[in-house]
This record gives C-alpha cells, structure tokens and sequence, in this order.
C-alpha cells in the first residue's frame, strides 16, 4: 500500500486525526480576511464584463495577417476609444473585440482599421452585438444560480437537516465570492463561459460537502446515548475519514484545469481558455476548502447549541475529567509502592531478645 493509501487508512480508522474542528476559528479568520478582499477587489476594480454583456462590435481579418497582435490592439484603441482585446486565431487571421461602441461607431472603427490595416473594408468582417443580449445572460444566469441555491437548501433540510443545509450554503456562497473576486483582481474578462464555470463549481463544491456530512450523519446516530464522543469530535473524525478521498478528487480534478489555464492560455496563448479556466481552478480549490474547513465545522458549531448536545457535551467532559483524575489517582498510588520498594532492605536479625546473648563470654561453672 501507497503512504498516502496507508495514511487515508489510519485516518479513516481513528489511529491518527487532525483537530480541524477544534481550530475552527482560525479558518473562520482566514475565509473572513479572504473574502473581505475579494469584496475589496470587486468594489475597487469591479468585474470586466465581456462584449456579450456589455455588447459592441468584433471584427474578424482575413488569414495570414502580418499585423502583430500589440500594433493590431493599438490600432483598434486609437480608432474607438475604447480598450480592446485581439486574439490570433489558428488559421493566422486576427479577432479584434471592441466592448461599449454601437452601429455608427462600428462602421467608423472598422473604416479606421481597414485603413490601419492595409485591408479592403468590405475584407474586414463585422459582427455586433446588442447590449440586451447579454443583459439577458446575465438575467438567466443570476435566476439559475438563485433557484439553484434553493433546491440545495431543501434537498439538504430533508436528506440531513436544516443546519447542514444552512452550512452548505454559507460554503457556497463563500466560494462564488472568492471566485468572482479573483477575476475581479486579476482583470480576466468575464463571459458566457465564466458562468459555465461558476456553476460547474458550486456543483462540485456541494459533492464534497455532501460526503463529508453523510459520513458525519452516520456517525451521529444515537450520539446521546454514549458519553464518550462530543459532536465535535464525532465531527473531526468524518472530516478526517473524508480528507484523502477529497485531496484525490481536488487534484484529480485541478490537474486538467491548471493544464487549461497555465499552459493553454498563458503558455500557448488561447486567451478564450482564460474565461471558463481560472473560475474553474479557483472555485475547485475554493470548493475543497470551505467543504472542509468551513461546512463541516460551520454544523458543528450549530449543533452544539441545541440543549441535548450541550448536556451530552457535559457529561463527555465530565467523564473524561473523572477518568483524569483516576489515573492521576493511580499514578500517585504507584510512586507510593515504588517509594516503599526503593527502602534499603535490613539483612540480619533486629531487635534481638536480650536473653539470647545471656552467658555469652562468661566461663562455664556453678553459680554462686
């Protein structure tokens, strides 16, 4: 068996844990400092929203252009006025996006670009597209994203509980803001695409939680019968039993992502990879973190304040201070007898009878 193999077997057994639960603070510290910047980032900076959301105009040169993309950007900056984005296409030819710009300034700009460019207008292919368009996207996606947090809530209020429901959405809520305030950060524009990922994500993130949660749903059953496991503890363990099989999937998963986002579109250049990659790679990683170290210890804390839980926490620790104070109890016993065993043994006979050393040293004879 593998190390980490052997290592998910121990902690899928209870040899070996680690207190995720008892430092909950501190990850509730970090999530917090983390997305108080990414609302930081995104009240600054804010999103940069693709042309199909904000519409405008793409205009599309015929094949082996020998216009680079940096002199094509300038060009199309100076005849618009707006910042725009090129991209080389495989067959050599150029793709010139201008956001914010209607029809008349589209049939201008592309004037501007053809004689820029050395091209025939009528060479210079134009598309546009209307601002409602993506005004529509962006409408369709914010309803999907709020009906699909309300049948996650239910499904989890009536497989486990409301409090487990309540955690997974604070999880996934925690995941898009940190998702939507990286690219508000780094400046990636925002596409249909972008959505595509935010929503393959949350699905992803509720898969780990949800594992997590039915371990720990087994393992609550009839909890306040015994007195040796708080929630809390009960709770680390599923977390720990979970944590290999999560790191396998989440790397699994990032490694095809990471391969998308840093070699296609930083390495290779396929700036269209950029949109769907980055909100896959960061909401995958952001999705294995709040499932571990938010969700879970988010139920934990909700559960330890109904009154059975309380009691049952009382009687854990009452019983493990008794058992405290039994060994301390033992051990003082023991350095009592190792005490008395260490006393130097007395060889030869004590208190001797006096009589017994009567006429000792005294010649024999007839007493007068």
């Amino acid at each position: 068996m593998s190390k980490l193999g052997d290592l998910g077997a121990r902690l899928h057994r209870g040899e070996i844990s680690y207190d995720f639960v008892g430092k909950r603070k501190i990850w509730y510290g970090i999530s917090i400092l983390i997305t108080i910047t990414a609302i930081v980032g995104l009240a600054v900076r804010g999103l940069n929203m693709g042309i199909e959301f904000q519409g405008g105009a793409v205009f599309t040169t015929p094949t082996k252009m020998s216009t680079s993309v940096a002199q094509a950007e300038d060009y199309a900056n100076q005849a618009s006025g707006h910042q725009s984005v090129v991209q080389k296409l495989g067959n050599g030819s150029l793709r010139i996006q201008i956001a914010g710009i209607d029809t008349d300034q589209s049939n201008k700009v592309k004037q501007e670009l053809a004689k820029d460019l050395n091209l025939d207008p009528e060479k210079l292919a134009a598309d546009l597209v209307g601002p409602s368009w993506g005004e529509q996207i962006a409408s369709k996606a914010w309803e999907g994203l709020a009906i699909f947090m309300v049948l996650v809530v239910i499904y989890l209020a009536i497989a486990f509980e409301w409090r487990m429901a309540v955690a997974a959405l604070v999880a996934l809520i925690h995941d898009i803001t940190i998702t939507t305030g990286i690219y508000a950060l780094v400046g990636f524009e925002v596409t249909p695409g972008t959505v595509i990922g935010l929503l393959t994500i949350l699905g992803y993130s509720l898969y780990d939680t949800v594992v997590v949660f039915d371990s720990l749903k087994e393992q609550t059953k009839d909890i306040t019968k015994q007195t040796r496991f708080t929630y809390s503890d009960i709770a680390n363990r599923s977390i720990n039993g979970t944590l290999v099989r999560s790191i396998n999937t989440t790397v699994v998963a990032l490694l095809p992502v990471a391969g998308l986002l840093f070699i296609g579109g930083g390495f290779l250049g396929a700036g269209t990879l950029n949109d769907i990659s980055l909100s896959l790679f960061v909401g995958l990683a952001a999705g294995a973190y709040s499932s571990i170290f938010i969700a879970t210890p988010l139920v934990a804390d909700l559960k330890e304040r109904e009154p059975a839980m309380k009691a049952l926490t009382k009687r854990v620790l009452a019983k493990r201070a008794q058992a405290a104070t039994g060994e301390d109890a033992a051990q003082a016993r023991t350095g009592e007898d190792d005490t008395d065993d260490a006393a130097p043994a007395v060889v030869g006979p004590r208190n001797q009878p006096a009589s017994r050393n009567r006429g000792r040293g005294r010649t024999s004879g007839k007493r007068r």
